[in-house]
């Protein structure tokens, strides 16, 4: 029966709507944290600084129908662009799926609930500092390795 078999097990990225699409996000935050690049090895490294506008208690983009308008270098994640960003943490459905790898229990969309992303711990609520109040300068010294 091919409706008890959940949309991400049947579906490729390019075949699912824009609902179910966004519906993968599992809320972590992760992508929202400011990553520092080695210019020598191209090596990325989490910070534990997110963006202004994500909300640390939820997780979420407080403008995140104008993300592109407000924060210009955002990534958009399409179906074609999952595989370009090798940053994308080991968690990240979008990431799991494109490896063919399953969903993890604590996905909100296995387990039916939205905070269960954050009671597993997987997710950087209450674990971040706003990148507006730190100076540039600074950010290395923010570098986490939690995340991974």
């Amino acid at each position: 029966m091919i409706a008890a078999i959940p949309f991400w097990q049947r579906k490729h990225f390019h075949e699912m709507t824009r609902e179910e699409w966004e519906s993968l996000c599992d809320g972590c935050g992760k992508c929202c944290l400011t990553k520092l690049e080695d210019e020598d090895t191209g090596e990325v490294y989490y910070t534990d600084l997110a963006c202004e506008y994500m909300d640390g208690d939820s997780c979420q983009c407080t403008v995140y129908s104008r993300r592109q308008e407000k924060v210009p270098d955002c990534i958009v994640l399409t179906p074609d662009s999952v595989g370009d960003f090798h940053w994308l943490p080991q968690t990240c459905a979008y990431r799991l799926l494109a490896e063919d790898k399953p969903l993890p229990e604590w996905h909100p969309l296995v387990s039916g609930d939205p905070d269960s992303v954050h009671r597993a711990q997987v997710s950087v609520r209450h674990r971040t500092v706003s990148n507006a109040s730190v100076p540039e300068a600074d950010w290395e010294e923010h570098i986490i390795h939690w995340v991974l």
